[in-house]
């Protein structure tokens, strides 16, 4: 079963944030079309991996989807893009509010053409506020939420590589969606869900801020150690790096007693969580000097058998490779045109035990799916010709 099988989602997503709302909406079953520029949109092409020179994040962020192309702006885009959105049930679009209504997109121009239409948008800072009319990517809301300041070391503010804050922000979007939907289901009634990079980012670090609201911490960086529990930081091995994290006191007391030194759990600077992490150089030079004399396998081992949570640090060639993923089946070997060999794609990381969330389709090419979507509106050959010579499509 799919749970949302019937639903059409036209996706004019961008980068990231939109278009992983509409993968995730695709992996539960909607029907979601990828509405593109004629000539393709930007991220279609951001670090490129295929012959013609595909983007790899694009092979993940619209799995499950259909490819179709549009110029909205010329008056027969504005045409289609109305039959289209008469058939859809939600709209996602992560572009500026005044380019939204300029394209007809916004919510009251849906509103009229579909009264129930959910549209579902993502913004850097939010629709309105003194940055309302600013655009931003997910480094930026990283460096204004306090997550730069607090990573890396205190002479350089640094951003995490991969961008969570985008992710996130997708996944909201993605909760908020089928919240409409449930809702409408309800009520009969539609709604603008907004999705923010900044409130995303706020959200995630949100403990830390209010920390700092009630105590004034004034927290500065200090690499990979933690600062509110020990031992939380990266180790070197004999052979490579581990990862250990180390939170509450029975976490702590198993870690004592692999170290084999009770005095951990009677010294007074180490009672609580907030103690360690006063104290969490003193706790990670300890445990570096265990780790140092061991492999990373056989640190994993005896750190498994004690039940004290670790990882290893693995390059990403490694991590395509590590067991648990292969055994798993987090990433699904994906054939897409002008690949040398299939794209590990991510499916849903979810699993349900009564719906299939797999991965059904690839990603599609530059408006693969256009004449058929324009068939499915009503339109004939002789009219896509005319679309297509005229560049609507």
């Amino acid at each position: 079963m799919e749970i949302l099988r019937g639903v059409r989602v036209l996706d004019f997503g961008r980068y990231i944030a939109g278009p992983f709302c509409g993968a995730l909406l695709a992996d539960l079953g909607a029907d979601v079309i990828r509405v593109e520029k004629v000539a393709g949109s930007e991220d279609r092409f951001t670090a490129p991996v295929t012959e013609d020179a595909h983007g790899s994040a694009f092979l993940t962020l619209n799995r499950n989807k259909r490819g179709f192309t549009l110029n909205p702006r010329k008056p027969e885009g504005q045409h289609v893009l109305r039959k289209l959105v008469a058939t859809a049930d939600v709209v996602i679009a992560n572009l500026p509010p005044d380019t939204l209504a300029s394209m007809g997109m916004d919510y009251a121009s849906l509103s009229r053409i579909k009264p129930d239409i959910i549209l579902t948008t993502s913004t850097a800072f939010g629709a309105g506020g003194p940055y309302g009319h600013r655009v931003g990517f997910d480094g930026v809301a990283q460096a204004m939420s306090g997550n730069m300041h607090l990573t890396g070391y205190p002479n350089e503010p640094m951003k995490n590589y991969f961008p969570y804050v985008d992710y996130t922000t997708g996944t909201l979007n993605a909760l908020g969606t089928v919240s409409a939907l449930l809702h409408r289901a309800n009520t009969g009634e539609g709604q603008h869900v907004e999705g923010c990079l900044l409130a995303s980012a706020l959200t995630v670090a949100n403990g830390v801020l209010i920390e700092e609201a009630i105590l004034h911490k004034n927290r500065s960086a200090t690499g990979n150690r933690g600062q509110t529990a020990a031992p939380t930081d990266v180790f070197r091995t004999s052979d490579g790096w581990l990862l250990v994290q180390v939170v509450g006191n029975p976490l702590f007391e198993r870690w004592a007693k692999l170290m084999g030194e009770p005095q951990w759990l009677t010294d007074p600077r180490y009672a609580t969580d907030e103690a360690r992490g006063d104290n969490a150089a003193d706790i990670s030079r300890r445990m570096a000097a265990w780790t140092a004399q061991r492999t990373t396998a056989e640190a994993v081992a005896e750190l498994e058998a004690a039940r004290v949570p670790c990882g290893e640090v693995l390059t990403p060639a490694q991590a395509l490779e590590n067991e648990q993923v292969v055994a798993q089946g987090f990433l699904v070997p994906t054939d897409y045109p002008g690949l040398p060999r299939p794209a590990p794609v991510a499916r849903m990381p979810l699993d349900f035990s009564k719906a299939e969330v797999g991965i059904r389709r690839r990603a599609p090419t530059l408006g693969e799916h256009t004449n058929e979507i324009l068939a499915e509106l009503g339109y004939d050959a002789d009219a896509v010709e005319r679309l297509r010579a005229d560049r609507v499509v």
